[in-house]
């Protein structure tokens, strides 16, 4: 109710207030030119310069306002204005590449740059241009050119983050404020996120407890809220999509509007693809010889069908807006990941390319989310809601597995998983050369579990955190940045017995028929202090940036009390109630050197874990089946990415990059073994030619794609060395003036893989059934903006 009279009392004010005008003109800074297209952004108010540089912005109140200009080519610009009883007319400004003086305002913000700048932390900002111009078949695919960022692949159309060499739960995906929760413990478990209407991702790599909780402890993928549309706007825009490889067909359509204070965006994506093809007919896996009919991977098709609408208030003191997003995926999966004796089955995996037999799963993802800003004379508080329900079935030939009966359906697991989140944050500075953050960060999840194959318990799963950030500028090219954070966690694990009898023999030689307990109700709880303390020092064109982190992240239900076959891995596993929370001891350091020419920059760190959990082999077996246990070892990591680029011609532009990662286990049972899904040594080169305008098409480009691959020889056991690889992929985007003197469409065409080369990414979940990557693959595809 306070908040309802808070919105409701600022709104009314807000309203009853005097409106003024602000008219001025944006020219180039060296050459007095007008400039055209030139968004001039407020709280609340926008504006786009005219083809002659002018701009109007109505409907302002009275007192001082601060804006933000962007424009392709010139520095991402802040200003402030005061408007008094009068309004503000003649206003000049002028845009360079640095900071600037405007005429008749007070610069006070910073280009992106400058801001990350003067960031400790190592982050990588992606914008909407370069998640249009890599597009693959997942978000955390497109996401693989960055350094230091790869994926676990599963299938054509899911996978997974990996940054530095650690992922699932060590990498927390952030959407619009909230942290994406669904059953990404598992190894074929991709991120149930549609990744069309993306504009900006933030990518911190290194530990990131501080702000986001438990399971950022090797880094984030923060998928930022797009902006407001302009007022009294409605715009959109039609993606279309087709892939050769895997005969995909795609479709997502996006809307946006508002009006003066209320606004709205909706989108609905469909993708429908066959089996992808890889470039082998055959595949030896356990000494047997797997078939493929035209080289299709047989049962990888399946489709997607996604919605999302939103509804926001925006005014001069409060910003709000609820997001509804709905994921639906059906995917199969070659039946050799799945356990499934395709020499024993009756399923005819060649009728069709298209159909998706068994096994298979369906993901049903759905999501409410609330982001409030309030903006309160030195402090802005913003307050996140969040709901989401995560609907997994996992469904696979009902075939009987010891002394379980033959199932009566196919539904081996289903998973159903409710999460709570809310986080309260204020920013606040007390002086010019403070920046306090306090907050909170609270989840609720509820995971129930149903099937006739258990792997996991239902559990209950409780944290909170609160956590106090200070960002310290000492001088203009120096700032400190450091933090403390508590965490309080508590996991409830539900007793689970089997749903048939097992056969157990009494010490006077009698039989008893039981059904065997495969979980027991616990109740354990955690708690830990995580904090980082860093620098950034920018001398010139050169940035120094060094961050100290301790992180930590609370086990998971499947690390704790898992005790079941999983038949995608051939293996029986086993939690351990005795697991300690992990702890992380990491050092950042990050050297750029930036002209208008040529950039260059190295990204090292080295990281410590005082009891890194893993899933260990054991000599001992169930049934036929070998037992897996969870156990915990000090692990010692080092590594880092390299990257240089140089503007060779006004056309040209050569890039290069470079990561590595280092692992060693210096306890435990793998004592002296790297850690599982450890990326090699990896390369990549490319070249990118800008045309002028060639006919219909304006600004075409062309790019080559360069990726060496060292092989993995260091591995842990039952892993397999990976040979190493050379991958080439060529790309060309061009816009193209479909109606009259609108906002032009954007082609986009790729080569992938173009000699389908056959080889294996060495943290691919098929790479441990011997599956390769998918052969050559020609896409093209379109945005229509209306």
């Amino acid at each position: 109710m306070l908040f309802a009279w808070l919105f409701i009392s600022l709104c009314v004010s807000a309203s009853a207030q005097e409106y003024h005008t602000i008219k001025g003109i944006v020219v180039d800074a060296n050459t007095s030119a007008p400039i055209a297209g030139v968004n001039i952004i407020g709280k609340y108010l926008y504006a786009i310069s005219a083809d002659n540089g002018e701009f109007v912005i109505k409907n302002v109140t009275a007192g001082k306002h601060r804006f933000e200009i962007t424009h392709i080519g010139y520095g991402h610009e802040h200003f402030t204005v005061e408007i008094g009883q009068n309004d503000v007319k003649g206003l000049t400004i002028r845009l360079k590449e640095s900071i600037t003086n405007l005429d008749g305002v007070e610069l006070l913000g910073k280009t992106e740059k400058r801001k990350a700048q003067e960031l400790s932390t190592i982050t990588v900002g992606v914008d909407e241009e370069f998640l249009n111009k890599n597009r693959e078949n997942s978000l955390m695919q497109t996401l693989k050119k960055i350094p230091g960022v790869s994926t676990i692949t599963i299938g054509s159309g899911q996978s997974k983050p990996v940054i530095r060499g650690l992922g699932f739960n060590r990498v927390s995906v952030v959407q619009n404020g909230i942290k994406h929760e669904a059953q990404q413990w598992g190894n074929d478990h991709g991120l149930e996120i549609d990744q069309y209407g993306i504009e900006s991702i933030q990518i911190v790599k290194g530990p990131a407890s501080l702000v986001y909780g438990s399971d950022a402890i090797a880094g984030v993928v923060d998928i930022q809220p797009s902006k407001v549309p302009l007022p009294n706007s409605f715009s959109g825009e039609v993606n279309l999509l087709g892939e050769t490889n895997n005969d995909l067909i795609g479709i997502s359509t996006g809307v946006q509007g508002r009006k003066q204070h209320w606004f709205y965006r909706g989108r609905l994506t469909y993708r429908d693809y066959a089996d992808y093809k890889v470039p082998t007919d055959r595949i030896n896996y356990e000494n047997y010889i797997f078939e493929l009919h035209e080289n299709n991977l047989r049962n990888t098709a399946g489709e997607e069908i996604n919605a999302s609408f939103s509804f926001g208030f925006i005014s001069e003191k409060v910003k709000s807006e609820t997001f509804f997003s709905n994921v639906n995926a059906k995917n199969g999966f070659f039946a050799n990941a799945h356990g499934l004796e395709v020499r024993s089955s009756s399923i005819d995996y060649d009728r069709s390319n298209r159909d998706v037999d068994l096994p298979y799963h369906r993901v049903n993802h759905f999501k409410v989310t609330n982001n409030t800003t309030l903006y309160l004379d030195q402090h802005i508080l913003e307050l996140d809601f969040g709901y989401q329900n995560n609907q997994r079935d996992e469904n696979s030939e009902p075939v009987p597995h010891g002394y379980m009966p033959t199932p009566s359906n196919s539904r081996e697991r289903i998973f159903t998983k409710n999460t709570y989140s809310l986080n309260l944050k204020d920013t606040f500075s007390p002086n010019d050369k403070h920046n306090v953050v306090l907050g909170i960060n609270t989840e609720l999840q509820n995971n129930n579990i149903g099937g006739w194959g258990f792997l996991i318990p239902a559990y209950n799963r409780y944290s909170a955190g609160v956590f106090v950030y200070d960002h310290f500028k000492i001088n203009e090219n120096f700032h400190l940045q450091g933090g403390l954070r508590y965490d309080a966690g508590l996991m409830e694990t539900k007793a689970h017995f089997d749903w048939f009898q097992t056969p157990i023999k009494n010490p006077d030689g009698s039989t008893s028929y039981m059904y065997l307990q495969r979980s027991q109700g616990k109740s354990l709880e955690f708690g830990n202090l995580s904090g980082s303390f860093g620098l950034s020092y920018i001398h010139q064109n050169t940035t120094f940036k060094a961050n100290l982190g301790k992180s930590f992240r609370m086990p998971l239900a499947n690390e704790l009390a898992s005790d079941g076959v999983n038949y995608h891995m051939y293996r029986y596993e086993r939690g351990n109630m005795n697991l300690d929370p992990e702890q992380s001891y990491q050092l950042d350091i990050d050297i750029d050197h930036s002209t208008s020419k040529f950039n260059i920059g190295i990204s090292p760190f080295v990281n410590f874990f005082e009891n890194f959990i893993y899933l260990n082999p054991t000599p001992n077996y169930y049934e036929t089946l070998q037992i897996y246990e969870y156990t915990q070892s000090k692990v010692f990591r080092f590594g880092g990415e390299a990257r240089a680029g140089i503007n060779v011609t006004p056309m040209l532009r050569l890039n290069a990059s470079a990561e590595y990662v280092y692992s060693r286990q210096t306890s435990g049972p793998k004592k002296d073994f790297t850690i599982p899904f450890s990326p090699p040594l990896s390369g990549l080169f490319s070249a990118s030619y800008q045309f002028k305008d060639i006919a219909f098409m304006q600004s075409p480009q062309v790019t080559a794609d360069f990726r060496v691959t060292a092989a993995q020889n260091d591995i842990v056991p039952p892993e397999e060395v990976t040979d190493g690889y050379q991958a080439l992929n060529l790309s060309a985007n061009t816009k193209i003036q479909l109606f009259g003197k609108g906002k032009p469409a954007q082609l986009r065409i790729k080569l992938n893989n173009v000699f389908n080369t056959e080889y294996y990414d060495h943290t691919s979940f098929y790479r441990l059934i011997d599956v390769p990557e998918p052969g050559r693959n020609f896409s093209i595809s379109m945005t229509v903006p209306f």
